[in-house]
């Protein structure tokens, strides 16, 4: 198979992980040293926008490679029971509101580590969905998360 005969997406994931890319999947390329580039650190693709039900889920797997994280930021617009705070691993977890967008989550370790996680729509067809993680993986990827969205088609609703 040539290069021309591959999607964007499968260029970008690993073997494998497009099986495991599904709702509910948070796919991370985490630097954590002062010199990341990028504009973004990961994607998350939820299974709805009630934070409650999908927000401990990402704080675990996050706290599994990162450590203690102190703070989250999204955009009380986009998503459903903003609560202040939640305990995740025995651990208060702030909750902060941003006007970031439906696009963005913040994630902070510490004082001032911040991540940036690109947010998928959960109605994303899965092909965009995976197009848009891969994107946002990138090292050199220097592509906002809003447009990555409307670039791979995953603020559309996928067809019936």
């Amino acid at each position: 198979m040539t290069g021309s005969d591959t999607s964007p997406a499968s260029r970008h994931l690993p073997s494998g992980v497009h099986e495991a890319v599904r709702p509910g999947c948070a796919l991370l390329r985490l630097e954590t040293t002062e010199s990341r580039e990028g504009v973004l650190d990961g994607a998350w693709w939820p299974r709805s926008r009630d934070i409650g039900a999908e927000l401990p889920a990402l704080l675990s797997a996050l706290t599994g490679h990162l450590g203690p994280v102190t703070r989250v930021g999204l955009d009380t617009a986009a998503w459903e029971g903003l609560p202040t705070r939640i305990v995740v691993e025995d651990r208060v977890v702030h909750i902060d509101s941003f006007p970031v967008g439906d696009d963005t989550v913040l994630i902070t370790r510490g004082d001032q580590d911040v991540f940036s996680l690109l947010v998928i729509p959960p109605h994303a067809a899965p092909e965009a969905a995976h197009a848009a993680m891969a994107q946002a993986v990138r090292a050199d990827n220097i592509t906002q998360a809003e447009q990555i969205l409307i670039d791979t088609g995953s603020t559309q609703m996928p067809p019936d």
